[in-house]
């Protein structure tokens, strides 16, 4: 009786070893992660960056430093959009006409000057125009003295020591005045006792501070960069000559002209191109790569016709170039 009960408990202890062993199993199985069929999700937008860098030539009107600091933040806005890295190239007035001519930018954004210049001479694709907060897709060229100088008119010029940026390709920085003094009656190259070249604005303005210089040429907006910077202590150290009375945000003294393009070289893919065009035009309202680089927004090309004509007119580099493309 003693042997049967230890047989059957024998045989119950093995019997629950094996349905003990059983249920782990099943418990093993319920909870094993087996890999999911269905098609991922798509993704909103990609973040991998890739490929052979695009390079994207910016005229320098100060510094380099300065244009790394307001367009390194929209060549990154561009490189998350369009998947590519994107390689920021300051060009000095000399070096962006010799990078395009030997292919080695992809896109370019310049004083719209020689940016049209640059389309005579290499066919580039102007894809947007900047728009500035205040100003839209306008703007001017200032002639400017210290507060404290004796020349009050632009006559008075005449016998004066004066700099610009750049005779042939610099839009407010030089050109806009030299057709403006021209209408007047005033050859800068014939009437003034000096004519140079510098080309930083920021220096410009600082020589006429210091009295190094009677005179300089600087574009619309130039004046309240320095003084947000801190080169200047107040807008009233200098004054503007023959300021133009209308509506426009800036007081200036040349006509208005439309802002700088960014354009695509002839060797850009076409697709790539719009691509960028498209980003561009769809960059959200007050993303921190628009006041980084003070702009409002960007638009359509605009028509660049006027700076055509005023190239052809003084006859400057590339005036012998077909303006069509």
């Amino acid at each position: 009786m003693i042997q049967f009960n230890q047989n059957r408990l024998t045989q119950s202890i093995k019997l629950l070893g094996v349905i003990v062993l059983f249920l782990g199993s099943c418990q093993t199985e319920q909870f094993r992660v087996e890999p999911s069929s269905s098609p991922p999700a798509t993704p909103v937008k990609s973040t991998q960056i890739s490929g052979k860098p695009l390079r994207f030539g910016i005229l320098s009107i100060d510094s380099a430093v300065s244009v790394n600091e307001r367009y390194r933040p929209l060549l990154n806005y561009l490189e998350a959009e369009i998947g590519r890295p994107f390689e920021l190239i300051p060009v000095t007035q000399a070096s962006q006409f010799t990078e395009v001519a030997e292919g080695n930018l992809d896109f370019t954004t310049n004083n719209p000057l020689a940016a049209v210049q640059i389309q005579r001479l290499y066919d580039t694709d102007f894809l947007v125009t900047h728009s500035r907060p205040q100003t839209g897709t306008q703007f001017s060229g200032l002639i400017v003295v210290k507060t404290e100088s004796n020349i009050k008119k632009i006559e008075d010029l005449v016998g004066k020591k004066v700099v610009c940026v750049n005779f042939q390709t610099a839009a407010a920085g030089c050109v806009f005045q030299i057709n403006y003094l021209l209408e007047k009656g005033i050859d800068p190259f014939e009437d003034f006792a000096e004519f140079k070249e510098n080309k930083s604005q920021d220096n410009i303005v600082l020589a006429v501070l210091n009295g190094t210089i009677d005179a300089g040429f600087i574009r619309t907006g130039q004046l309240e960069k320095m003084l947000n910077k801190g080169l200047l202590n107040s807008l009233d150290e200098v004054r503007i000559l023959n300021p133009v009375e209308d509506d426009f945000y800036y007081t200036h003294t040349t006509s208005l002209y439309p802002e700088w393009p960014i354009a695509a070289t002839s060797n850009t893919d076409p697709e790539l191109a719009a691509a960028v065009q498209t980003a561009l035009l769809n960059i959200p309202p007050n993303h921190p790569a628009l006041k980084a680089a003070n702009i409002d927004k960007f638009v359509s090309a605009i028509d660049y016709n006027s700076l055509d004509q005023l190239i052809e007119n003084l006859q400057l580099k590339s005036w012998d170039a077909s303006s069509e493309n």
